[in-house]
């Protein structure tokens, strides 16, 4: 098998393990935001964020205030949009937070903003 092909598969499994948690669905963007899974283990709850095409994902701590931990490949007026995103949906977010450390099923909460 090809490395390309490799690359591809792994890919693929990796989302598997990156519960998407909240879209954000705008007119020029999708924001995903999601949990790692090895975020399990962290205590404090947070947030990455990013869309299709970002590499690079944003974290986004949710408590015990939401504030920029890294802004990865966004802009700094991306990085000031998911803030405002995080800020207004962070007990929705939070709560999906006690759920996956609960080990229970998260139903993706879908947004649609339409300007």
């Amino acid at each position: 098998m090809a490395v390309s092909q490799k690359v591809a598969i792994f890919a693929d499994e990796l989302k598997s393990y990156m519960p998407k948690i909240l879209l954000y669905i705008t007119a020029k963007v999708i924001w995903n935001f999601l949990f790692w899974n090895t975020d399990y283990h962290e205590n404090r709850a947070h947030v990455h964020v990013g869309k299709r095409s970002t590499n690079r994902l944003c974290k986004i701590w949710l408590e015990p205030e939401v504030e920029m931990v890294y802004q990865g490949d966004l802009t700094d007026a991306q990085a000031k949009e998911v803030l405002a995103i995080a800020r207004e949906y962070r007990e929705k977010l939070l709560r999906q937070w006690s759920l996956f450390k609960q080990g229970k099923p998260i139903r993706v909460i879908k947004v649609k903003k339409t300007k």
